[in-house]
């Protein structure tokens, strides 16, 4: 039995039935398609749009997943699959063990995920096609619109639609973003004793410098975009960040290593640039003695990850039930306990010490979220070559 984004219509502006949004590259927790909302610029002015993504207080007095009705035909038919297998969902990214644990402890669905970057995942989706072997994805918001072009997702809007930003969303229910972050600085205290507080920072310095992959991965586009912005570049101009970065692999300070918690633990990451839920996790997972987190004092952007439900889901219900889930009270103070900010945060309150583990809200000052989503989703797609002729051919 699967259930269309259409179910229980008669209820859809309640919020019971009108069911929706998302992870990995980034383009803001808003990279949302001009096509999602024509208005959107007239009606969330970018100050608007920033604040609301990183605000993390107001009305929450429950957390428990049953504060939101979720469909019982959709928790049957989901029990009915039994499982729910992800790609790009890992324990360690913004704390999908916990959701993966209540969703086996509240309704025995059991998970498996393969970790990967968002273009990995859609080009997964697109190549099995109908021998599918993954039932739901986490993508940065870039690639939400980019998935829907792909054709290969399927609507799902979760009862808590009407509480999702309408900038954070696409209208039909493929994708919408169900947390957010920025851009930040992870450093190994014990590596590196002067420690850049900005992107200006990192050209004189003479630790090494780990992003990731660029090009494919949304973290690392959403770091070299990051950049763009902190040295006077913008979403059609990232030669700033260019140049910075082809500096840097000139002086042979540019690393290729994974800026994954594994190699940061075993000391091989000096200075990483990663999403800022990624970077506190990461910290205190390890040791928060041994590393400091810091948001670009010149700038960074804030961006959001949204689910994807592969159009060919071999268990799709168990895929509905767990975008509902992350958008239940529960799974967004999941998302909170690792480090992420839920895009459902004007209907939550978070406890007083998920605050505490967050960074300062004065170093957010000089973060901001993308404006010209087209400008940079063309960006995007020149990325991987800029890169490949720009930056590694100085790695050499």
């Amino acid at each position: 039995m699967h259930f269309p984004v259409t179910q229980l219509s008669e209820k859809c502006h309640t919020g019971v039935s009108c069911l929706s949004q998302t992870r990995h590259t980034l383009a803001s927790p808003l990279i949302l398609n001009q096509l999602t909302d024509e208005g959107f610029m007239t009606r969330f002015p970018a100050a608007k749009i920033l604040l609301t993504a990183v605000a993390v207080s107001a009305s929450f007095s429950a957390f428990s997943a049953g504060q939101n009705t979720i469909p019982e035909e959709l928790i049957a038919a989901a029990k009915k699959e039994g499982v729910v297998y992800s790609v790009g969902m890992p324990d360690t990214w913004a704390n999908w063990k916990g959701t993966w644990s209540d969703l086996e402890k509240l309704y025995n669905i059991r998970h498996q995920d393969t970790d990967m970057s968002s273009a990995q995942e859609i080009a997964k989706f697109a190549a099995e096609k109908s021998n599918a072997t993954a039932d739901i994805g986490d993508v940065g918001a870039a690639f939400g619109p980019v998935a829907v072009q792909k054709d290969v997702v399927q609507p799902y809007k979760p009862t808590t639609w009407d509480q999702i930003p309408d900038w954070a969303k696409d209208k039909d229910g493929n994708w919408a973003l169900a947390y957010t972050g920025t851009i930040a600085f992870i450093i190994n205290n014990d590596l590196v004793k002067e420690q850049p507080k900005s992107w200006a920072d990192l050209r004189s310095g003479n630790y090494r410098v780990t992003i990731g992959d660029v090009g494919i991965a949304a973290q690392a586009n959403s770091g070299v975009l990051s950049a763009a912005f902190a040295l006077g570049g913008n979403e059609t101009n990232i030669q700033p960040a260019i140049e910075l970065f082809a500096d840097l692999a000139k002086q042979k300070r540019l690393s290729l290593n994974d800026p994954s918690v594994a190699n940061l633990e075993k000391g091989e990451v000096e200075v990483a640039v990663m999403w800022d839920f990624n970077a506190l996790n990461y910290r205190d997972q390890i040791d928060a003695k041994r590393f400091t987190v810091v948001i670009p004092s010149d700038g960074s952007v804030t961006s959001g990850y949204t689910t994807i439900i592969n159009k060919y889901a071999k268990n799709p219900n168990a895929a509905k039930l767990a975008r509902e889930f992350i958008f239940s009270d529960k799974g967004q103070l999941n998302l909170a306990e690792g480090y992420a900010r839920p895009i459902r945060a004007a209907h939550l309150t978070l406890p007083d010490d998920i605050k505490a583990k967050l960074l300062p809200e004065s170093q957010y000052s000089k973060a901001k979220p993308i404006t010209d989503f087209d400008g940079w989703e063309k960006t995007s797609r020149q990325l991987p070559k800029l890169w490949q002729q720009n930056v590694i051919i100085n790695m050499n």
